[in-house]
C-alpha cells in the first residue's frame, strides 16, 4: 500500500525544483512542494491512506482521530471510515483555524468530548507548526493528545518540533521516499 501511494503522491502530488521556486506556508522558499489534496481526496488515495494511517494509531487506545483544518480532513475521514471497516472504530474531527463565533463557541468539530484520547494528524510537516498548533487547541478543549502522526514528513525538523509537544510523533512518508521514486520515474 505504501509504495502505491508514494507512486501517487509523486504522480499528483510532489514537485520538484533545483532552484527554490516553491513558497512554502512560513514564507520561506523551496525546491520541495507536497499538496497530499489531489491523491487524499481521489478515492484510491483516501483509501490508501486511511489503511496507512489507521496501522499507525490503531494499537494506541485512542477514541478520535483529527487536525487542523482543511490537510487534516480527508485523512482523519478515511482513517475513521478505515476503523469501522476494521470493527475498531475510531472518530473523525476537524480543529478550525478560527474559532467558531456563534453558537457553540468551539475550535473543534465532531463527535468527540472533553477528556478523550486522541490522535493528531497533519498531511505535510515542514517545521511542524500547523500540528502544534492543532495539538494546543485540541488540549485547549480537554482533549488528551497522546499521539501525532504526519502523512508526509519533509524533513526539515517538523518531526523533532512536534516532538517537544507530544512525544509520539511518527511519519508515513518522508520526502526523501518521495524524491526516490520522483527520480527514478526521471531516468
Amino acid at each position: 500500500m505504501k509504495a502505491e501511494l508514494i507512486d501517487m503522491l509523486c504522480q499528483k502530488s510532489f514537485k520538484f525544483s533545483k532552484e527554490p521556486i516553491y513558497k512554502l506556508v512560513s514564507g520561506r522558499m523551496s525546491q520541495f512542494y507536497v499538496n497530499c489534496k489531489p491523491a487524499t481526496l481521489c478515492a484510491r488515495g483516501m483509501y490508501l491512506a486511511g489503511h496507512l494511517l489507521f496501522e499507525s494509531i490503531k494499537d494506541d487506545d485512542v477514541t478520535a482521530v483529527g487536525g487542523l483544518t482543511f490537510g487534516a480532513d480527508p485523512l482523519a475521514v478515511a482513517t475513521a471510515f478505515t476503523s469501522e471497516l476494521k470493527a475498531r472504530p475510531i472518530n473523525a474531527f476537524s480543529i478550525r483555524k478560527t474559532r467558531k463565533d456563534h453558537g457553540m463557541i468551539r475550535w473543534i468539530e465532531g463527535d468527540i468530548q472533553p477528556g478523550e484520547r486522541v490522535a493528531i494528524i497533519d498531511d505535510v510537516a515542514t517545521t511542524g507548526s500547523s500540528t502544534i498548533k492543532a495539538i494546543e487547541r485540541a488540549r485547549a478543549e480537554g482533549l488528551e493528545v497522546i499521539k501525532a502522526v504526519i502523512f508526509v514528513d519533509r524533513q526539515e525538523g517538523g518531526l523533532d518540533n512536534i516532538r517537544r509537544h507530544v512525544p509520539n510523533v511518527s511519519g508515513i512518508i518522508t520526502r526523501d521516499e518521495l524524491m526516490k521514486r520522483y527520480l527514478s520515474e526521471k531516468r
